[in-house]
C-alpha cells in the first residue's frame, strides 16, 4: 500500500478505501506457511494475520509503538487523551497478539515488554541493503555534515541547525521533511535544504558527506532506538556522529565507531562535526571502526542467521 510514497501517513481518502479493502481479503486468506511474519507498519494488521496463519506461529516485528510515536514523541496527542488511550489499547492488542515479537534494540525490547505484558520477545538489528549500501567513503572537499530523515522530535532537528550555526565553516545538507519542517525557514546560510533524495541514490550521498548525522532527540523513545540512516551510514563507511543512548551503547563504542555526544546538545555536536572535518586520521580511524561494527553485528551476514534461528525457534513453540 505505501511502496514509492513520499509521505505515506497523510495518504488520502482513496488510499484508505484501498487499505480498507485489503484488510478486508487478508481477513478470507488462508497462507500454506510454517510461520507468518507482520512487519512495520502492521499494528492493524495482526487479526488478519493470526486469522490467515492458521494455527502457525505469528512474528511482528513493530519497530515502534504507536502511542510513544504519536504521543510521547511527536506530540500530536495528549496523554490520556482518547486518541492516545486508543493508540495504547492498538499496542497491547497488537505486540499481545503476536506468538514472538522482534524488537529493534535491547533497550527498545525491555519497553515494549512492559506494554505487552509478556516476555516473548527477541532482538534483531535494523541492518542495511548490502546491495546498496557499501564503501567505499570518498568524501568530497569542502566537508558536508548530513542529515537524512523526517523532521520530526525524535531527529533532534532543532539541535542540528544550533551545531550549524555554531559550525558556520562546515557545510551541512539536510535531506528529508516532516513536522518540524517550518524551522528550516530560519536555517543558517551553510545549511542546504533537499526535501527527497530517490532511495537508490542515497548511498552515493552517503559515501561523499564528510560525516553522517544520525538522532539527537531527547525523548525517552529517542533512547531506545537506533535509526535506520545510522546503519546505512555505517555500512557505507562514512563516520557517524550520534546521541549518546542506551541504544547506540549496544552497538556503538564512542571513539571507535561513532562520535556519540549528549542528546540535544548543539555545542558537542558543532564540536564533534568540526573535529572530524578537520582531523582525517580521526575521520578514516572513525569510517574503519564503524564499518567493522557494522560487518561484525548488522550484516545481512549476520542478521540472515539471526532471523532463521528466530523463525525457527517460533515454528518449534520454544519460548
Amino acid at each position: 500500500m505505501w511502496e514509492g510514497r513520499r509521505d505515506a501517513w497523510s495518504a488520502g481518502l482513496g488510499t484508505a478505501l484501498r487499505l480498507a479493502a485489503a484488510e478486508a481479503r487478508l481477513l478470507r486468506r488462508r497462507v500454506e506457511a510454517d510461520a507468518v511474519l507482520v512487519g512495520y507498519p502492521g499494528h492493524f494488521d495482526l487479526p488478519a494475520a493470526r486469522r490467515a496463519a492458521n494455527g502457525r506461529p505469528v512474528i511482528f516485528n513493530p519497530l515502534v509503538s504507536l502511542a510513544d510515536t504519536f504521543v510521547a514523541d511527536r506530540g500530536r496527542f495528549r496523554s490520556g487523551s482518547f486518541p492516545a488511550r486508543v493508540l495504547e489499547a492498538v499496542d497491547r492488542r497488537a505486540l499481545g497478539a503476536a506468538d514472538v515479537v522482534v524488537a529493534d534494540t535491547e533497550a527498545h525490547a525491555r519497553f515494549l515488554s512492559g506494554l505487552a505484558g509478556h516476555d516473548r520477545f527477541e532482538v534483531c538489528l535494523v541492518g542495511a541493503e548490502d546491495r546498496l549500501f557499501r564503501p567505499p567513503w570518498a568524501p568530497e572537499k569542502p566537508s558536508t555534515a548530513l542529515f537524512v530523515g523526517k523532521l520530526i522530535p525524535l531527529q533532534g532537528v532543532e539541535t542540528i541547525l544550533q551545531a550549524a550555526r555554531l559550525a558556520s565553516d562546515v557545510r551541512f545538507r539536510v535531506v528529508g521533511s516532516g513536522q518540524l519542517q517550518p524551522l528550516l525557514r530560519n536555517a543558517p546560510q551553510n545549511v542546504e535544504r533537499i526535501p527527497w533524495i530517490e532511495y537508490e541514490l542515497l548511498p552515493d550521498e552517503l559515501r561523499r558527506a564528510g560525516c553522517a548525522l544520525g538522532i539527537f532527540g531527547t525523548s525517552a523513545k529517542a533512547a531506545r532506538v537506533i535509526p535506520n540512516k545510522a546503519f546505512q551510514a555505517l555500512a557505507c563507511g562514512t563516520p557517524l556522529i550520534t546521541a549518546d543512548t542506551p541504544a547506540a551503547r549496544e552497538l556503538l563504542a564512542d571513539g571507535e565507531s561513532a562520535l556519540l555526544i549528549p542528546a540535544g546538545n548543539a555545542e558537542a555536536l558543532a564540536e564533534a562535526v568540526r573535529r572530524l572535518a578537520g582531523d582525517p586520521a580521526l575521520a578514516r580511524a572513525i569510517s574503519a571502526g564503524g564499518r567493522a561494527a557494522y560487518q561484525q553485528r548488522a550484516s545481512e551476514l549476520v542478521l540472515g542467521p539471526r532471523w532463521r534461528s528466530l523463525i525457527e525457534r517460533a515454528i518449534a513453540y520454544d519460548y
